[in-house]
């Protein structure tokens, strides 16, 4: 082939342009994965990642760190919508990975998903700001002058996502969302047999004109170099097999040189089928559904696909036969472009003699192929010229002991039957130790109708797993599926799994900041961290309540007059709520109560009559009050009694794409004694400008 009918070079995208090897660069070619023909060619050969590295770090710092994080949070969607425009783009380059319509849907539909799911967890769970506070307050002396709390802050250095063949726009937004929504910006090195696909993706992104500059990049080719140019403040997220993460992980770079390494590796996981859960019940049916769908979505070509089936032994027969007769019956191998194909070729023909050379291992410490058998590592014994496709294959071990069931993952539409005994009662326990053999999981599942089984299991396994799926009649049509990572749960898994926690909504986010302690007086937590903190200056020159986003400052205040509360108030209250407890209506009893002096007040009495004391009746900027939050009552208040209030701006968040905003108030109601009465935040919504009255 002359170098003139060679498929394209793709390109990288580094310090804001495009970029191309030499023209005397060879390259990789990829091949369409179910006919063979050459697709592209992928080399990163004379490309300087050194200076990438340095250009997201600073170019690519300095605009995300501009941005709060609810900014960042709105560029995610408006990136999702744009990538949702064109995603029939994506769709048709993904058929050549041997990916189905559904396949592809997953990966493509999938990726996008986490998009809004991150933009909508940004906006929802973070502030509308650069610094996010991690726990309560504490106090660290007597007079109140000294704070302390823990605050997270952007790491000042770059994310280098290395991502695998089998999910080439998921596997790269998975982990691009949570970056970008901490500030940190990314470089984005996908697999070569599926580079072209995520070269389109970030295409359609730079494209879209809203990244700013420096926030991505992308490395098609090797990235082998990569911790000759880390340092201290970047993260290195790979997602590949353990034996890959394990040698990354012990370089210098990850053991002494502070770079942060995280891996989502090849996992063993499996999916256990309770006793009661026989052939005909509405679980078992689930379990072999899920088991098939497993089996064949990406021909098996993913991280959470169930390698095992572990199944009580007298249904082990009863398993296989309803696996055979499904696969006969709904799963035809092809070419995915092909009318009618359920499932597609493996990622190339070198990736489908891998997974067969795995199945010789496993069949070699016992394991009996009761489906797909008489397949040949030799490509030409494939169908279609890529040489990829590969029926799916179910083996059977009647020694649940075997070692290479338990560690040998052939990747691809391979899965192996395990019994186990259930005739003491002790089934949970002995269908957990075959899941902990596994060394730690991604995810295990388990269909059971018995809540007590149930429990029994999880309680035993869930340590050796990063999620659980508990499958039962009441689930089994709004499952999202054992191997189905969704932004909002943690993807990750201990042990092989590579101990990483990618994904889990905003935890993921965590994972590109840094958890400080600061101490300090009021005055100075109020300014790093953009809160109000007791003690520190406030302003009471106009009611707050008068007062539009645009002129609220953190810690403007007002504080009330004193009202008495008399015995008339707290008789009259409890008969026109119904609130009738004694403590309020009944002196004798309520004397005896150890918390009360006698009859005391409704707390939600001090709580209207607060709101009174600090409320301005007319229009005005503040538009509702939508609740209370962290309410606490302190000291009893008896009839005779005198409250008052201080109300004090705490926390100002102004909303991206609305007219208003939310402001949190700290509320701290007083007796005459100055005893604090109660303390809670008040969450209203307020006019970023001044409305009319």
């Amino acid at each position: 082939m002359t170098l003139e009918t060679k498929p394209r070079m793709l390109q990288s995208y580094v310090q804001d342009a495009w970029w191309s090897p030499a023209d005397s660069v060879v390259g990789v070619e990829v091949l369409d994965a179910s006919t063979g023909e050459p697709v592209a060619r992928v080399s990163s050969e004379g490309l300087d990642l050194g200076a990438a590295l340095d250009h997201a770090r600073t170019v690519g710092q300095k605009n995300l760190g501009a941005l709060t994080f609810h900014q960042r949070a709105v560029l995610l969607k408006q990136l999702a919508l744009v990538l949702t425009e064109r995603k029939q783009e994506l769709y048709e380059l993904s058929y050549k990975t041997g990916a189905t319509k559904i396949d592809s849907w997953v990966d493509i539909d999938g990726g996008i998903g986490v998009l809004f799911t991150y933009s909508g967890k940004g906006r929802r769970e973070l502030p509308n700001a650069k610094v996010q506070l991690d726990g309560p307050l504490e106090v660290l002396s007597k007079d109140g002058t000294f704070l302390g709390r823990h605050i997270r802050t952007t790491l000042p250095g770059v994310a280098v996502q290395i991502n695998a063949f089998n999910f080439p726009v998921w596997g790269s937004l998975e982990k691009f969302a949570p970056a970008f929504l901490a500030g940190m910006p990314s470089v984005i090195k996908p697999a070569t047999p599926g580079a072209y696909l995520a070269e389109h993706m970030v295409r359609i992104m730079v494209e879209s004109g809203l990244l700013p500059d420096g926030a991505v990049q992308l490395v098609s080719g090797s990235i082998r170099e990569v911790f000759d140019h880390a340092k201290l403040g970047d993260v290195v997220s790979f997602t590949g097999s353990a034996s890959t993460a394990d040698a990354l992980r012990r370089h210098e770079a990850v053991q002494t040189g502070g770079v942060i390494f995280g891996a989502e590796t090849d996992s063993i996981n499996a999916s256990v089928l309770g006793p009661d859960a026989v052939a005909g019940t509405p679980e078992f049916d689930a379990y072999v559904r899920q088991l098939v769908n497993e089996m064949t979505t990406k021909a098996g070509q993913k991280c959470t696909a169930i390698r095992r089936a572990i199944v009580p032994a007298s249904s082990v027969g009863d398993v296989v036969d309803a696996v055979r007769a499904r696969i006969e019956e709904k799963i035809i191998v092809g070419d995915p472009r092909t009318e009618g194909v359920t499932m597609g070729a493996l990622a190339s023909a070198e990736q489908r003699e891998e997974v067969l050379r795995q199945v010789d291992k496993l069949v070699a410490d016992g394991g009996e192929i009761v489906v797909g058998a008489g397949q040949s590592a030799d490509a030409s014994a494939s169908a279609g010229a890529g040489g990829a496709m590969l029926q799916p294959i179910l083996l059977r071990f009647d020694n649940a002991n075997s070692e290479r069931v338990h560690d040998t993952e052939a990747f691809g539409p391979v899965s192996s039957v395990i019994g186990y005994d259930t005739g003491d009662g002790e089934g949970a326990a002995r269908a957990a130790e075959l899941v902990v053999r596994g060394g730690g999981s991604l995810v295990t599942s388990v269909a059971s109708a018995d809540p007590a089984f149930v429990s029994a299991l999880t309680l035993r396994a869930a340590s050796a797993n990063g999620r659980m799926l508990l499958l039962d009649r009441d689930n089994a049509r709004s499952s999202t599926g054992h191997g189905s990572p969704l932004p909002m749960l943690v993807h990750g898994g201990p042990g092989r799994a590579g101990g990483g926690e990618e994904l889990g909504g905003v935890r993921s986010v965590f994972h590109y900041m840094q958890r400080t302690a600061i101490q300090g007086s009021p005055e100075m937590m109020t300014a790093v961290t953009g809160v109000w903190h007791a003690g520190a200056a406030t302003r009471d020159d106009v009611h707050p309540f008068q007062k539009s986003l645009e002129d609220l400052r953190i810690g403007d205040q007002v504080v009330s007059a004193s009202r008495e509360i008399t015995l008339e108030d707290i008789s009259h209250f409890a008969e026109f709520t119904g609130d009738t407890f004694y403590a309020h209506t009944n002196e004798e009893a309520a004397a005896a109560n150890p918390f009360f002096p006698g009859r005391v007040a409704h707390g939600y009495l001090l709580l209207s009559f607060a709101a009174g004391l600090f409320v301005w009746p007319d229009v005005g900027p503040v538009l509702a009050n939508y609740g209370l939050e962290n309410l606490r009552f302190i000291t009893p208040v008896s009839p005779g009694d005198q409250v008052r209030v201080a109300l004090t701006a705490k926390q100002i968040i102004p909303r991206e794409t609305d007219e208003y905003g939310e402001v949190h108030w700290d509320a701290v109601l007083k007796n005459q004694n100055d005893e604090i009465v109660a303390t809670y935040d008040v969450l209203t919504l307020v006019s970023k400008s001044p409305v009319a009255a």
